[in-house]
């Protein structure tokens, strides 16, 4: 009897709480508890080198930077964090990367818990997958997907940081910079040489570069494409529409940069390096994060354009952040179909939703709203040119991690202003947005109309 009863409480209770908290409230909620996990684990004397501990605010950003893959440090992550302090982070990376839903469903997986339809429907919106259905299934695929990757690119790059650094030491530098590329996190060890160097003692290094680039890419185009790559393979007719204009758009926003940069920025450099260079900084601006030139003597115009690369990111359903190649594709599809006068966008013979279209529009109003506000206050607050605020800015928000040297030297406002920006381009404009209005009850009317012109 008190048993039946008890179960009834529990199940009256578990619907009221699914029953007032949406999907994309757990997905914030998550990722706010696991960020803050991170915090504390940080702030334990163990976890920095001199065993004193980061102060709180300092392990707020760190865990916040690699929960939301983002990369920007105020403390070198090699000469600053001991081991365990660098364990920390990776792992936080690691459930950053694959989403903390993702890990928490995989932890259900594996325990032979049921899936209840609530995590269901809250990893479909974490993963922007188009249906419920097979959820489970594409966890497996993630998760499979998510380890080889990873273990494929550590075993790559062992030999070289074996040589450079002994057998141990080298294999933990295979292993984080393999998870850190493939999460598009940006963190790296490399600092033990010189801080906050990156990867730039390897600009001539081909096996760390084309690995490093092949993880950020693989991480950056989406569980999902992948998903529909490994069903279809080479017939490319047969991908969703998706798929196709994420293929198409990364392929665009890595060649035409990689030949400005080749042409105009690192004409000094040796062919091969030269090559490289140009074909890393037009990769890793993708939310990544690592880099194998000094950003600092780029030209401004230079700068720029890894300015629009960050803020454009990845894609949905992926380790990376930002707008989203579908978000700036969808804009351009609908600017050329108002240029050409035609009625409705279209990609490959597919029309284009007016709801995708309306999204498409708000978050990039909340993007560039978000990235020029805060890049014009961290520049009247710190008095730094506007460029290299709106650089930090864009790094956030795009959860890049690139930084032209001024995120260490930063006040503690301008911090917290750089922890919300990568929490919310990590999380997602219009998750934040739903999460907050989901509650709110939809009204069926509709005002009269009247036509405005605009342009």
């Amino acid at each position: 009897m008190w048993q039946n009863l008890r179960w009834e409480i529990n199940a009256k209770f578990k619907e009221k709480i699914h029953r007032h908290v949406s999907s994309f409230q757990v997905i914030i909620l998550g990722f706010m508890l696991v960020i803050l996990l991170g915090s504390l684990c940080l702030t334990l004397p163990l976890a920095t080198r001199d065993g004193q501990g980061a102060s709180f605010l300092d392990a707020l950003f760190t865990s916040t930077s690699a929960v939301c893959v983002t990369g920007l440090v105020l403390h070198d992550t090699a000469s600053y964090w001991s081991m365990f302090g660098q364990a920390v982070i990776l792992f936080l990376i690691q459930i950053g990367g694959m989403g903390v839903v993702t890990v928490s469903v995989a932890v259900a997986i594996f325990s032979g818990r049921k899936i209840s339809l609530m995590q269901r429907s809250t990893m479909r919106e974490s993963i922007s997958a188009p249906q419920v259905g097979g959820i489970v299934r594409m966890t497996e695929f993630i998760l499979k997907t998510v380890f080889l990757v990873e273990l494929l690119g550590a075993v790559a790059m062992a030999p070289v940081f074996v040589r450079d650094f002994g057998f141990l030491k080298g294999v933990w530098y295979a292993m984080f910079h393999s998870i850190s590329a493939f999460c598009n996190a940006g963190f790296d060890l490399i600092g033990i040489r010189s801080p906050f160097s990156s990867l730039t003692t390897y600009a001539s290094q081909p096996v760390i570069n084309l690995t490093i680039m092949a993880l950020i890419i693989v991480g950056g185009i989406g569980f999902l494409t992948w998903e529909d790559v490994k069903r279809n393979r080479l017939h490319f007719s047969r991908y969703r529409m998706q798929s196709k204009v994420i293929l198409v758009t990364t392929a665009v926003l890595i060649a035409a940069p990689a030949a400005w940069f080749f042409f105009f920025e690192f004409s000094e450099l040796p062919l091969g390096t030269r090559l490289l260079s140009a074909l890393f900084q037009s990769v890793t601006p993708r939310t990544a994060g690592f880099n194998t030139a000094d950003l600092t003597k780029m030209t401004e115009a230079g700068q720029m354009l890894m300015i629009v690369l960050m803020l454009i990111g990845g894609s949905p359903g992926s380790t990376a952040g930002g707008m989203k190649t579908t978000t700036i594709a969808v804009i351009f599809s609908s600017a050329r179909a108002v240029f050409r006068q035609k009625e409705s966008a279209h990609f490959f013979q597919r029309r284009i939703p007016e709801e995708a279209i309306r999204n498409a529009g708000a978050i990039l109003l909340m993007y560039l709203g978000l990235f020029l506000a805060g890049g014009m206050f961290i520049s009247y607050e710190e008095g730094i040119p506007l460029l290299d605020a709106l650089f930090e800015t864009a790094s956030a928000i795009g959860t890049v991690g690139l930084s032209l040297g001024v995120t260490p030297e930063l006040g503690r406002i301008s911090q917290l202003i750089l922890i919300g920006l990568m929490f919310f381009g990590r999380v997602g404009g219009l998750t934040i947005i739903y999460a907050a209005v989901s509650s709110r009850c939809v009204s069926g009317s509709a005002f009269p109309q009247e036509r405005i012109t605009v342009g």
